[in-house]
């Protein structure tokens, strides 16, 4: 480590790392120097001028945002020439800049009220007009309102290198500048608004929030997103019971201040006209509503009737609902009905790549592994469109640390544009491409292997052999799909494993054996919709569905109960990468229960004890009794992620690398929920395919 430099600033004597800029120095010694521009990660600016600091010995102001620390450096940073440049920068900012606070939607929340509040003049010396441009709506999602721009070109450097998409640019010069579309009149972007959200002051707003509510009329809850799983920490702005917005400004969570336009803009499904909100059961041909205690009721006899009966009984489980609510499921299934058949659809081959790796020691690879490791290797996945905080990640290491990425994938990708060595590969085996690259990948010491549905079975052990052979030390991230896909199999939502990865004592069917059965007696669907592509065999099969919506398969069933979503519900979750999150409530959608709660009712009704239908306490069993899941309380209690150590050792599993099949969903889709999003599907500037940018 180098020998760390002493400076003082506002006679606070401080060391820090050589090359550290004086604004970060002194951030770290809690000390807040104003800036508009400089925002940490992003290339530096200097544009705004707010940050100028008096430096001992020097014959001017100067910019902190790019001026590294020095030995023996003094620096002030509130004297009377530093708030006197200030003032007049803030004066000089509201030259044209519209007073408008009291409709603009950045009150409250607006840097630059804040600076004019601490030090802008009580008056004006401009007497000019203002000049005035309309504003421009560039999507569904973002409006620009040009006179309130500072030119801070915080927007600009987000989208081009944090997101790689380089939607926006500033046209003409001088006082005439301004922010454009690269496109024209309009954005082709992720629409992922983080221009919105980085933007210090009210020039660009959000098409979803603008004049609807104020900050300090919500509540901020902090959950985790429902979408993909990456495993996004999300903040809902919620009022009289509606989500007005999203975002995690606070940057807390695994992804900092990152959100993709799922995260941000996709929680409309919530109050979608098709949620359901009342039981639903078949009479006479037809689905008809009825109170909660006569489809319990009818759920539960049913089910009581096909276990008397010594009759098949399916369960196929959700990668949507918690932790928590997978575990008491299989429980439930396993000591209450009698029955082995459990699946749930698997996007990721994750049980064979823990069986690749028994014996090894920390291989598995997290999010901050994408970002801090010297060498990222992305095998047949288009993380922009299907991963986009991983993407991201990948991004920021490049930048931030120069890391060597390399792509394996059978299309263009984002990635090539920052990768080493982009290789394309032909057919369903994209080892032997990968295997081409053996001289570069040795030449790094650590590397981070992230692989999708495009590697699985045996084709996994191939790859560890490999890696292995090169000696490279590594870290594996086996992609899946959704929101709590990695904690529905970790949960024992599988035929042949327990929660743990444990061997169950039965082998049973798997999700396509429970379709195909023709002596099916009972199929329980909880938030998952395999009849969407595929037919139930048996005819006379009893079948019940818990879902938000009327899906394939809710239109199929004898009953239907309607669920709550993960934004309407606690519990725990776990992302791809195996960190685990706590979600908190932040509305109640009338009529619909956590799918926990109606667990519990039909387990009182059968008379099963499988347990108080409780999340604290059931995870409390799950810390017991799962491998790995013995994470620290208080830091998912306050809204960190936990990463969990799986079994190290042999997982006795078939592998099955057929029934692995990853939805292929874009940035722009998401499952069911998806399709329910109207803002997903007002985008009209999405690329939506994979493999295409």
């Amino acid at each position: 480590m180098a020998d760390q430099v002493t400076l003082t600033i506002d006679g606070k004597v401080i060391q820090s790392a050589p090359g550290t800029l004086v604004i970060d120095a002194a951030k770290k010694a809690g000390i807040a120097i104003p800036a508009f521009c400089y925002y940490e990660g992003l290339s530096l600016q200097a544009a705004c001028r707010m940050c100028l600091v008096e430096v001992e010995k020097a014959p001017k102001l100067l910019a902190s945002c790019t001026l590294p620390v020095a030995e023996g450096m003094v620096v002030k940073t509130e004297s009377p020439q530093v708030v006197a440049a200030r003032k007049q920068m803030i004066e000089f900012l509201l030259t044209n800049h519209p007073l408008d606070c009291p409709v603009c939607d950045k009150g409250g929340e607006c840097e630059l009220q804040d600076m004019a509040f601490r030090y802008g003049a009580g008056e004006s010396r401009f007497t000019e007009m203002k000049h005035h441009v309309d504003e421009k709506q560039w999507s569904p999602i973002v409006f620009f309102d040009a006179p309130r721009c500072i030119l801070c070109y915080r927007c600009v450097r987000i989208c081009d290198e944090g997101l790689g998409v380089r939607a926006l640019g500033v046209t003409y010069r001088g006082a005439s500048s301004e922010i454009t579309p690269n496109g024209g009149d309009h954005l082709e972007c992720d629409e992922c608004g983080m221009c919105i959200d980085i933007c210090p002051v009210g020039a660009l707003t959000s098409g979803t929030y603008r004049y609807q509510t104020r900050p300090w009329e919500m509540e901020h809850i902090g959950t985790v997103c429902t979408h993909c799983a990456d495993g996004c920490k999300t903040t809902l702005g919620v009022r009289n019971g509606e989500i007005m917005r999203a975002n995690n400004r606070d940057k807390s969570g695994v992804n900092g201040e990152f959100l993709c336009v799922k995260g941000r803009y996709a929680y409309d499904f919530t109050n979608s006209p098709e949620r359901l909100q009342s039981p639903m059961v078949r009479v006479n041909g037809k689905l008809e509503e009825v109170s909660w205690v006569q489809a319990i009721n009818t759920v539960a006899q049913k089910l009581a009737e096909a276990k008397a009966g010594g009759g098949k009984i399916g369960v196929i489980g959700s990668n949507h609902t918690t932790n928590e609510e997978n575990y008491y499921l299989q429980k439930l299934a396993r000591e209450g009905l009698g029955t082995p058949h459990i699946d749930h659809h698997r996007t990721g081959d994750v049980a064979t790549l823990l069986d690749a790796l028994a014996g090894k020691e920390n291989v598995l690879g997290t999010v901050d592994d994408v970002y801090n490791s010297p060498a990222v290797l992305i095998i047949g996945a288009d993380l922009s469109q299907q991963h986009p905080l991983l993407a991201f990640q990948t991004r920021a290491n490049y930048r931030h640390h120069q890391a060597a990425v390399y792509t394996v994938t059978p299309g263009p990708v984002r990635e090539d544009k920052v990768a080493r060595k982009p290789v394309r590969y032909e057919g369903a085996d994209p080892l032997p491409a990968v295997e081409s690259l053996a001289e570069a990948l040795a030449s790094h010491a650590r590397l981070v292997v992230i692989f999708g549905d495009a590697v699985k079975g045996e084709a996994i052990r191939r790859l560890v052999a490999f890696i292995d052979s090169i000696k490279v030390a590594a870290k594996y991230i086996c992609l899946v799909d959704y929101s709590n896909s990695r904690g529905a199999i970790d949960m024992g939502l599988h035929p042949e494993l327990l929660p743990g990865f444990k061997p169950a004592p039965q082998k049973g069917m798997t999700l396509d054996q429970m379709l195909a059965a023709q002596d099916l007696a009972a199929l329980w669907v909880v938030g998952a919709n395999p009849l969407k592509d595929a037919a139930l065999a048996s005819p006379s099969a009893f079948v019940v569905v818990q879902d938000l919506f009327l899906t394939e398969t809710a239109k199929r069933a004898d009953v239907v109960l309607p669920a709550a979503s993960a934004y309407e519900k606690l519990g725990t979750v776990t992302n791809g990468t195996g960190e685990v999150q706590r979600l908190r409530r932040g509305i109640t959608v009338m009529g619909a229960k956590p799918d926990l709660d109606i667990f519990g009712l039909i387990a009182r009704v059968l008379k099963v004890n499988a347990g108080p239908a409780n999340h604290e306490k059931i995870f409390e069993e799950i810390r017991a009794n799962v491998a790995g899941y013995n994470v620290a309380l208080p830091l998912i209690a306050t809204g960190g992620a936990a990463p969990t150590m799986p079994v190290n050792g042999r997982v006795n599993v078939e592998a099955r690398p057929d029934l692995v099949r990853s939805s292929r969903d874009t940035l722009f889709t998401s499952g069911s929920l998806g399709r329910y999003s109207k803002m997903l599907n007002s985008v009209i500037e999405a690329p939506g395919e994979l493999y295409k940018r």
